[in-house]
C-alpha cells in the first residue's frame, strides 16, 4: 500500500509539472499582456513600456517561468500583476463559495446515487430498473448549462421561488441560494455515479459466495450491507473520483451561470486581464485538489479490494 500511494504521488507531482507549463505556455499565447489589457486607456506608450519593465514582462518566457515555479516550490503562488497583492489572497477570497457549492452537491449526490444504484441492481431488468435507467441516460445527455437554464426560467422567471443569480451574502447563511446551483450539479454526478453502483451491485448479487449465502438462508438485509454493499462501492468510488473531476468543471461553469464569486470568476478575470501568476496559481490549486481526490479514491479501492493492487 505504501508503495503504491508513494507511486501515485510520484506521478502527481510530474502531473502538476506538466500542467503548470502547459498553462504557462497557453497563457503567454493569448494577445496582450496585463500592461495592455489594463493600463493602456490612462497611460502613454511610454509609460506602458516602462510598467512591463517593473512587472517583469519585458523578460524571457523561461525566465518568468522558472522564477514563478521557485517560488512556488517555496510555498508562494506569485503576486498579481493586477492588484499587486499575493495570490494566495485571491485563491483564499474565492475559495468559500466554491467549497460550499461542491461540500453541499456531495452530500446530496454520494446518499442519493449509492440508494438508486442499489435500488436498480436489487431489481435488475424490473419495471423500476428500466424506469430510473432511461431517466438517468437522459439527464446525463443534457449539457449542465441547458439544465440551468430550464430550472431558472421554471423557478425562478415563471415561479419565482428561488433567486436566479446570487444577490449577495453569504452561501451558508442563505442556503436558498444553493438550490438551483446544486440541482444542476446533480443532474449527471448522479446519473454517472448510479450507474456505476447499480453495475457494481449486479457482479456482486451473481458472485458465487453470495448466492450461497442465500442458499444459507443469510438474511437480505445483512446480505446487503455486509457482503454485496462494500464490493459494489469500488466501481463507484472510482467513479466518485472521476465524478468529482466532472463535479469541479461543472462547478466552475455554474458558478459562471449563477454569477457566484468563487474560482470560476477569479479565473476568468485573471485570463481576461492577462494575470498570469493568479490564473497558474488557481489552475495548480485546482488540479491539486482533483489530484488528490483521485489518489485518494484509489486508496480507498486499494483497500476494498486489495488484490487490485497485485494487478497493477
Amino acid at each position: 500500500m505504501r508503495s503504491y500511494a508513494a507511486q501515485r504521488a510520484a506521478l502527481a507531482i510530474v502531473q502538476l509539472a506538466v500542467l503548470s507549463v502547459l498553462v504557462f505556455v497557453l497563457t503567454a499565447l493569448l494577445p496582450g499582456d496585463a500592461a495592455d489589457m489594463r493600463f493602456t486607456e490612462t497611460l502613454t506608450p511610454e509609460q506602458v513600456v516602462r510598467l512591463r519593465e517593473q512587472l517583469g514582462l519585458d523578460q524571457p518566457a523561461l525566465e518568468r517561468f522558472m522564477h514563478w515555479f521557485g517560488n512556488v516550490l517555496t510555498g508562494d503562488l506569485g503576486t498579481s500583476l493586477i492588484s499587486g497583492g499575493p495570490v494566495l489572497e485571491i485563491v483564499k477570497a474565492s475559495v468559500g463559495a466554491t467549497l460550499v457549492l461542491t461540500v453541499a452537491t456531495l452530500i446530496v449526490v454520494v446518499p442519493l446515487a449509492v440508494a438508486l444504484g442499489i435500488l436498480m441492481g436489487t431489481r435488475e431488468n424490473g419495471r423500476l430498473d428500466r424506469i430510473i435507467t432511461s431517466i438517468t441516460l437522459a439527464l446525463s445527455a443534457i449539457p449542465d448549462f441547458v439544465i440551468a437554464v430550464v430550472l431558472v426560467a421554471l423557478f425562478s422567471l415563471k415561479l419565482g421561488w428561488l433567486p436566479a443569480t446570487w444577490v449577495g451574502g453569504s452561501l451558508l447563511a442563505s442556503p436558498v441560494l444553493l438550490v438551483l446551483p446544486v440541482a444542476v450539479l446533480l443532474g449527471r454526478t448522479v446519473c454517472l455515479l448510479s450507474r456505476q453502483v447499480r453495475a457494481g451491485t449486479i457482479n456482486a448479487l451473481h458472485a458465487e459466495y453470495v448466492v450461497q449465502a442465500r442458499r444459507l438462508g443469510v438474511p437480505r438485509r445483512r446480505l446487503l450491507l455486509r457482503h454485496v454493499l462494500p464490493n459494489a462501492a469500488v466501481p463507484g468510488v472510482q467513479e466518485l473520483a472521476r465524478t468529482g473531476d466532472t463535479l469541479l468543471g461543472g462547478v466552475l461553469v455554474v458558478e459562471a451561470i449563477f454569477a457566484i464569486p468563487g474560482f470560476a470568476t477569479a479565473l476568468v478575470d485573471g485570463v481576461e486581464t492577462r494575470d498570469v501568476p493568479v490564473v497558474q496559481g488557481l489552475t495548480l490549486v485546482l488540479a491539486v485538489v482533483a489530484l488528490l481526490i483521485n489518489l485518494g479514491a484509489d486508496l480507498v479501492c486499494n483497500r476494498l479490494v486489495p488484490r487490485t493492487e497485485l494487478l497493477r
